[in-house]
């Protein structure tokens, strides 16, 4: 049959990898949406807050660790309150309104796994979109077109919203920062009355090793 030919001449393989791609986009996405982000339980108060010494010594020591005002707390360095979430979040970096769920210290690897598939299957989307396109100035042509011409531009949409997204965590990543600690700089203690811009970076290679392994 020709379906079987089209097995034999290898044209099944790229289609059938499509579909695992956008399986796997799928299943990250609801994995990284439904997991715990980092949530600060009151069991946990007493380990999380032994190591902060040790784990950031250019940090003051007249800053002392505040008891969140909303949940009532005690918050580890990094963390933050999160009112949609209804908990404070270890390592805290936004709360993600794609996901509705905050990304955080457990689940931020998986964010960027998930934005790099996606990635991935909108660039391969496109370029069928595109390949499927043949340009012709007539109303003929643009009634039989349409769908694919539309699709492509949302596609391109997506990807540059998605390729921003990315590249601006893994330089986020890359520096040991979070999109909170970035964007309030001037608003976290721990920050402002630092005696340097960033104390948690410790180069490149050491924070994307510590990050992702």
């Amino acid at each position: 049959s020709d379906l079987q030919k089209q097995e034999e001449r290898g044209e099944l393989l790229e289609p059938l990898i499509f579909v695992l791609l956008v399986l796997c986009s799928v299943l990250l996405y609801f994995k990284v949406s439904l997991m715990d982000p980092g949530f600060v339980k009151p069991e946990e108060e007493e380990g999380e807050n032994k190591g902060q010494g040790v784990v950031i010594p250019q940090i003051p020591g007249d800053i002392k660790l505040r008891r969140c005002g909303y949940c009532l707390v005690k918050q580890p360095m990094r963390a933050k309150h999160c009112q949609l979430c209804q908990h404070c979040v270890r390592r805290y970096d936004h709360h993600c309104p794609w996901l509705e769920n905050c990304v955080g210290e457990r689940n931020h690897p998986l964010f960027i796994v998930y934005l790099s598939v996606q990635l991935v299957v909108l660039l391969w989307g496109g370029h069928v979109a595109w390949s499927g396109l043949y340009f012709e100035q007539s109303r003929e042509w643009l009634q039989h077109n349409i769908f694919l011409l539309v699709s492509f531009l949302l596609i391109f949409i997506f990807t540059i919203v998605v390729l921003l997204l990315l590249v601006s965590h893994l330089y986020l990543i890359s520096c040991n920062t979070t999109t909170w600690e970035f964007m309030s700089h001037h608003r976290i203690s721990y920050l402002r009355h630092s005696e340097l811009e960033n104390p948690f970076d410790q180069g490149i290679i050491l924070n994307l090793w510590r990050f992702f392994c």
